[in-house]
């Protein structure tokens, strides 16, 4: 498993295995190392669930990715700046993680962090998102935290119930506002839509007169490209 945290709390440095002590200049050590293997395709090791641990239905990859505002970000650009923090197969190896990652309410900036299942990227483009959209909400300050909680653990639970549909989850951090939404891979089974905003509403105990869009990552892209006056397909 990678531990590699590129959105720590403040008070954290390096990596935290528990069962480690190891200095700060060996866990950088460490970190490149697990970073070199894992951009080796053919050698990167399968993350497993460790003995007794309770395995999840996917294995699951958090990221994380910050930019300036206002500044044109392409395909290239965008993917360069997204960072793996790392993959988990069990609940335990999950909460390992997250236990060590700063809350979204605390992050500033425009940030955000994705959870998707392994193999899968945070991008529009990737085979197994380009034919599928996603549902937004809209949240005021104050709520990214526990919203992204609720969601993440609904999505690792198989609360959804809708097979293989799901591929990941976003929070986004913006300065007047948090942006939370769920990925699938079909925009166009409405059923399955129907079902996760369903899902979405009990989980997060959302008020009746909750605004939620639905929108297809082809949207997107060609929502992105007008704004930016491009033709080639992006990112954000």
């Amino acid at each position: 498993m990678n531990n590699k945290f590129d959105a720590l709390k403040d008070d954290d440095s390096g990596d935290h295995d528990q069962n480690e002590e190891n200095s700060t200049q060996k866990d950088g050590e460490k970190e490149k190392t697990e970073r070199d293997k894992s951009q080796s395709s053919g050698k990167r090791k399968a993350v497993v669930p460790g003995p007794a641990e309770h395995p999840l239905q996917y294995n699951y990859t958090f990221w994380y990715s910050r930019r300036t505002p206002g500044r044109p970000t392409s395909s290239q650009s965008y993917e360069q700046n997204i960072k793996q923090i790392g993959t988990f197969a069990s609940v335990e190896q999950f909460w390992r993680f997250y236990s060590h990652m700063v809350r979204p309410g605390d992050l500033t900036g425009h940030s955000d962090f994705h959870l998707f299942k392994e193999g899968i990227k945070p991008m529009w483009e990737d085979d197994a998102n380009k034919n599928g959209g996603k549902w937004i909400i809209r949240l005021r300050k104050g709520l990214a935290s526990r919203c992204w909680e609720n969601l993440i653990l609904a999505m690792l639970g198989e609360q959804f119930m809708v097979g293989e549909e799901i591929c990941g989850a976003v929070v986004s951090v913006r300065f007047q506002e948090d942006i939370i939404s769920i990925w699938n891979k079909t925009a166009s089974d409405q059923a399955t839509t129907a079902r996760i905003r369903d899902t979405l509403r009990r989980v997060l105990n959302l008020p009746p007169n909750t605004i939620m869009e639905y929108k297809t990552h082809t949207d997107s892209i060609k929502a992105w490209e007008e704004f930016h006056g491009l033709v080639s397909s992006s990112g954000r």
